[in-house]
Protein backbone atom coordinates (compact mmCIF):
# COMPACT_ATOMS: atom_id res chain seq x y z
CA UNK A 1 0.00 0.00 0.00
CA UNK A 2 1.14 3.47 -0.74
CA UNK A 3 1.59 5.22 2.64
CA UNK A 4 -0.47 8.54 3.04
CA UNK A 5 0.70 11.78 1.79
CA UNK A 6 0.62 14.78 3.91
CA UNK A 7 0.39 16.73 0.80
CA UNK A 8 -3.26 18.08 -0.69
CA UNK A 9 -2.83 18.78 -3.94
CA UNK A 10 -5.01 21.66 -5.81
CA UNK A 11 -8.01 20.93 -7.31
CA UNK A 12 -7.80 23.32 -10.90
CA UNK A 13 -11.51 25.39 -11.25
CA UNK A 14 -13.78 24.55 -14.06
CA UNK A 15 -11.61 26.41 -16.55
CA UNK A 16 -8.58 24.54 -15.44
CA UNK A 17 -6.93 26.68 -14.02
CA UNK A 18 -4.77 26.15 -10.52
CA UNK A 19 -4.66 29.12 -8.01
CA UNK A 20 -1.17 29.23 -6.78
CA UNK A 21 -0.07 31.09 -4.04
CA UNK A 22 3.11 33.79 -4.14
CA UNK A 23 5.25 31.86 -1.90
CA UNK A 24 4.38 28.30 -3.96
CA UNK A 25 5.18 30.26 -7.28
CA UNK A 26 8.14 31.49 -5.28
CA UNK A 27 9.66 27.80 -4.03
CA UNK A 28 9.06 27.54 -7.87
CA UNK A 29 11.36 30.18 -9.35
CA UNK A 30 13.92 28.99 -6.88
CA UNK A 31 13.44 25.68 -7.49
CA UNK A 32 14.38 25.84 -11.37
CA UNK A 33 16.93 28.71 -11.43
CA UNK A 34 18.98 26.26 -8.85
CA UNK A 35 18.18 23.22 -11.05
CA UNK A 36 18.70 25.12 -14.54
CA UNK A 37 22.37 25.57 -13.05
CA UNK A 38 22.64 22.47 -11.86
CA UNK A 39 22.38 20.27 -15.08
CA UNK A 40 24.39 22.63 -17.71
CA UNK A 41 26.65 20.28 -19.34
CA UNK A 42 24.66 17.22 -17.86
CA UNK A 43 21.46 17.46 -19.21
CA UNK A 44 20.88 15.55 -22.28
CA UNK A 45 20.32 17.74 -25.66
CA UNK A 46 16.66 16.01 -26.62
CA UNK A 47 15.84 17.82 -22.79
CA UNK A 48 16.79 20.94 -23.67
CA UNK A 49 15.31 21.12 -26.90
CA UNK A 50 11.83 20.14 -25.12
CA UNK A 51 12.59 22.64 -22.17
CA UNK A 52 12.69 25.33 -25.15
CA UNK A 53 9.86 23.67 -26.73
CA UNK A 54 7.32 24.11 -23.68
CA UNK A 55 8.86 27.21 -22.87
CA UNK A 56 8.53 27.36 -19.25
CA UNK A 57 7.96 30.02 -16.91
CA UNK A 58 10.66 30.96 -14.46
CA UNK A 59 8.67 33.03 -12.07
CA UNK A 60 5.55 30.54 -11.51
CA UNK A 61 4.33 27.69 -11.79
CA UNK A 62 2.91 26.77 -15.36
CA UNK A 63 -0.87 26.29 -15.84
CA UNK A 64 -1.58 22.18 -17.07
CA UNK A 65 -3.16 23.98 -20.27
CA UNK A 66 -0.19 25.52 -21.29
CA UNK A 67 1.84 22.64 -20.96
CA UNK A 68 -0.85 20.48 -22.93
CA UNK A 69 -1.20 22.71 -26.02
CA UNK A 70 2.63 22.28 -26.67
CA UNK A 71 2.94 18.15 -25.94
CA UNK A 72 -0.95 18.32 -27.67
CA UNK A 73 1.35 19.34 -31.19
CA UNK A 74 4.80 18.21 -30.38
CA UNK A 75 3.41 14.17 -29.45
CA UNK A 76 -0.40 14.10 -28.97
CA UNK A 77 0.45 13.83 -25.23
CA UNK A 78 -1.50 15.83 -22.28
CA UNK A 79 -0.62 16.21 -18.20
CA UNK A 80 -3.47 15.09 -16.19
CA UNK A 81 -3.81 16.77 -12.68
CA UNK A 82 -4.01 13.88 -10.09
CA UNK A 83 -3.92 13.73 -6.16
CA UNK A 84 -0.43 13.69 -4.49
CA UNK A 85 -0.05 9.73 -4.65
CA UNK A 86 -1.94 7.82 -6.82
CA UNK A 87 -2.19 3.84 -7.25
CA UNK A 88 -0.48 1.82 -10.05
CA UNK A 89 -3.51 1.05 -12.33
CA UNK A 90 -4.31 4.43 -12.60
CA UNK A 91 -0.88 5.30 -12.99
CA UNK A 92 -0.66 2.85 -15.94
CA UNK A 93 -3.92 4.12 -17.06
CA UNK A 94 -3.26 7.78 -17.45
CA UNK A 95 -0.01 6.98 -19.94
CA UNK A 96 -1.68 4.27 -21.85
CA UNK A 97 -3.96 7.00 -22.68
CA UNK A 98 -1.19 9.42 -23.15
CA UNK A 99 -1.77 11.83 -19.79
CA UNK A 100 1.46 12.30 -17.82
CA UNK A 101 0.46 12.27 -14.48
CA UNK A 102 0.85 15.91 -12.57
CA UNK A 103 0.67 15.83 -8.75
CA UNK A 104 -0.66 19.65 -8.29
CA UNK A 105 1.32 20.52 -5.19
CA UNK A 106 4.31 21.73 -4.45
CA UNK A 107 6.94 20.71 -1.65
CA UNK A 108 7.16 23.02 1.21
CA UNK A 109 10.68 25.34 2.36
CA UNK A 110 10.88 22.59 4.95
CA UNK A 111 11.62 19.57 2.20
CA UNK A 112 12.94 21.71 -0.75
CA UNK A 113 15.80 19.66 -0.91
CA UNK A 114 14.45 16.74 -0.94
CA UNK A 115 11.16 15.20 -1.28
CA UNK A 116 10.28 11.39 -1.04
CA UNK A 117 6.79 11.85 -3.43
CA UNK A 118 6.45 13.74 -6.42
CA UNK A 119 5.54 16.97 -7.01
CA UNK A 120 4.53 19.47 -9.53
CA UNK A 121 8.36 20.64 -9.83
CA UNK A 122 9.75 17.06 -10.17
CA UNK A 123 6.76 16.43 -13.09
CA UNK A 124 7.09 19.52 -15.24
CA UNK A 125 10.64 19.82 -14.60
CA UNK A 126 11.50 16.42 -14.49
CA UNK A 127 9.66 14.93 -17.27
CA UNK A 128 7.40 17.20 -19.41
CA UNK A 129 10.60 18.54 -21.95
CA UNK A 130 11.34 14.91 -22.68
CA UNK A 131 7.68 14.19 -23.51
CA UNK A 132 7.91 16.41 -26.55
CA UNK A 133 10.51 14.01 -27.87
CA UNK A 134 8.53 11.23 -30.30
CA UNK A 135 11.25 7.96 -29.12
CA UNK A 136 10.16 9.09 -25.59
CA UNK A 137 6.57 9.62 -25.35
CA UNK A 138 5.73 6.47 -27.64
CA UNK A 139 8.17 4.26 -25.48
CA UNK A 140 6.55 6.11 -22.25
CA UNK A 141 2.94 5.03 -24.22
CA UNK A 142 3.36 1.67 -24.39
CA UNK A 143 4.80 1.53 -20.93
CA UNK A 144 1.30 2.56 -19.99
CA UNK A 145 -0.17 -0.13 -22.10
CA UNK A 146 1.73 -3.03 -21.08
CA UNK A 147 1.08 -1.91 -17.63
CA UNK A 148 -2.27 -1.11 -17.24
CA UNK A 149 -3.05 -4.83 -19.04
CA UNK A 150 -0.16 -6.28 -16.45
CA UNK A 151 -0.70 -9.06 -13.38
CA UNK A 152 0.23 -7.09 -10.52
CA UNK A 153 2.78 -9.68 -9.61
CA UNK A 154 4.00 -8.63 -13.55
CA UNK A 155 4.04 -4.71 -12.69
CA UNK A 156 6.97 -4.73 -10.67
CA UNK A 157 9.13 -5.77 -12.42
CA UNK A 158 7.93 -3.02 -15.19
CA UNK A 159 8.41 -0.69 -12.58
CA UNK A 160 11.96 -1.32 -12.48
CA UNK A 161 12.04 -0.62 -16.44
CA UNK A 162 10.21 2.66 -15.71
CA UNK A 163 12.79 3.68 -12.82
CA UNK A 164 16.17 3.07 -14.86
CA UNK A 165 14.69 4.67 -17.92
CA UNK A 166 11.69 7.63 -17.50
CA UNK A 167 13.66 7.95 -14.07
CA UNK A 168 16.79 7.71 -13.80
CA UNK A 169 18.27 6.99 -17.56
CA UNK A 170 21.29 8.25 -18.71
CA UNK A 171 22.63 8.46 -22.00
CA UNK A 172 26.17 7.95 -23.94
CA UNK A 173 26.53 10.66 -26.13
CA UNK A 174 29.89 11.93 -28.56
CA UNK A 175 30.16 14.57 -25.61
CA UNK A 176 29.86 11.65 -22.37
CA UNK A 177 27.21 11.08 -20.38
CA UNK A 178 24.05 12.66 -20.29
CA UNK A 179 20.70 12.43 -18.37
CA UNK A 180 17.39 12.00 -19.32
CA UNK A 181 15.74 10.30 -16.50
CA UNK A 182 13.59 12.76 -14.64
CA UNK A 183 14.75 11.76 -11.14
CA UNK A 184 17.72 12.65 -12.14
CA UNK A 185 16.65 16.09 -13.74
CA UNK A 186 15.05 17.57 -10.97
CA UNK A 187 17.66 16.83 -8.25
CA UNK A 188 20.43 18.64 -7.47
CA UNK A 189 22.31 16.09 -4.88
CA UNK A 190 21.27 13.02 -7.79
CA UNK A 191 22.96 15.34 -10.82
CA UNK A 192 25.89 15.90 -9.02
CA UNK A 193 26.13 12.30 -7.74
CA UNK A 194 25.79 10.93 -11.27
CA UNK A 195 29.28 12.20 -12.05
CA UNK A 196 30.93 11.47 -8.93
CA UNK A 197 32.22 8.05 -9.71
CA UNK A 198 30.36 6.55 -7.12
CA UNK A 199 27.63 4.93 -9.06
CA UNK A 200 28.21 2.05 -11.15
CA UNK A 201 27.29 2.71 -15.15
CA UNK A 202 26.04 -0.21 -17.18
CA UNK A 203 24.78 -0.08 -20.96
CA UNK A 204 21.30 -0.55 -20.91
CA UNK A 205 19.60 -4.37 -21.55
CA UNK A 206 16.15 -5.13 -20.79
CA UNK A 207 16.34 -8.06 -19.37
CA UNK A 208 19.22 -6.62 -16.82
CA UNK A 209 17.06 -3.82 -15.67
CA UNK A 210 14.22 -6.24 -14.95
CA UNK A 211 16.33 -8.09 -12.77
CA UNK A 212 17.81 -4.93 -10.81
CA UNK A 213 15.97 -3.98 -7.08
CA UNK A 214 16.24 -0.45 -6.29
CA UNK A 215 15.22 2.25 -3.72
CA UNK A 216 13.75 4.94 -3.81
CA UNK A 217 14.98 6.62 -0.55
CA UNK A 218 18.67 6.50 -1.20
CA UNK A 219 21.14 7.77 -4.15
CA UNK A 220 21.19 4.88 -7.15
CA UNK A 221 24.29 2.43 -7.02
CA UNK A 222 23.96 1.79 -10.46
CA UNK A 223 22.54 3.64 -13.55
CA UNK A 224 21.78 2.45 -17.24
CA UNK A 225 22.93 3.91 -19.82
CA UNK A 226 21.01 3.85 -23.53
CA UNK A 227 23.00 4.98 -26.67
CA UNK A 228 20.51 7.13 -28.35
CA UNK A 229 17.18 7.93 -27.27
CA UNK A 230 15.86 5.96 -30.45
CA UNK A 231 16.91 2.84 -28.21
CA UNK A 232 13.32 3.56 -26.34
CA UNK A 233 11.67 3.73 -29.71
CA UNK A 234 13.17 0.09 -30.56
CA UNK A 235 12.88 -1.36 -27.15
CA UNK A 236 8.58 -0.06 -26.98
CA UNK A 237 8.65 -2.62 -30.38
CA UNK A 238 9.75 -5.41 -28.27
CA UNK A 239 8.00 -8.66 -26.28
CA UNK A 240 8.66 -6.85 -22.82
CA UNK A 241 6.26 -9.03 -21.35
CA UNK A 242 8.51 -12.09 -22.21
CA UNK A 243 11.17 -10.81 -21.05
CA UNK A 244 9.49 -10.51 -17.69
CA UNK A 245 8.89 -13.92 -17.60
CA UNK A 246 12.11 -14.70 -18.67
CA UNK A 247 13.37 -12.26 -15.41
CA UNK A 248 11.09 -14.06 -13.10
CA UNK A 249 13.00 -17.57 -14.05
CA UNK A 250 16.38 -16.34 -13.47
CA UNK A 251 15.39 -14.22 -10.49
CA UNK A 252 16.54 -10.80 -8.72
CA UNK A 253 20.09 -9.90 -8.83
CA UNK A 254 21.53 -9.13 -5.40
CA UNK A 255 20.93 -5.70 -4.22
CA UNK A 256 23.94 -2.95 -4.58
CA UNK A 257 22.44 -1.28 -1.44
CA UNK A 258 21.78 -1.95 2.26
CA UNK A 259 18.43 -3.36 3.54
CA UNK A 260 15.96 -0.49 4.79
CA UNK A 261 16.14 -0.69 8.90
CA UNK A 262 13.38 -1.82 10.10
CA UNK A 263 11.96 0.88 12.76
CA UNK A 264 11.80 -0.49 15.93
CA UNK A 265 7.67 -1.30 17.15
Amino acid sequence: MAKASKYVSKQPDENGFIAWTDEENQIWSELVARQLKCIEGKACDEYLEGLKKINLPQDRIPQLSELNEVLLKETGWQVAPVPALIDFDEFFRLLANKQFPVATFIRSREEFDYLQEPDVFHEIFGHCAMLTNPAFAEFTHKYGQLGYAAQKKDRVYLARLYWFTVEFGLMQTKDGVRIYGGGILSSPGETQYVYSGKPEIQSLEVLDVLRTPYRIDIMQPIYYTISSINDLFDISKMDIMSLVEKAKELGLFEPKFPPKEKLAS
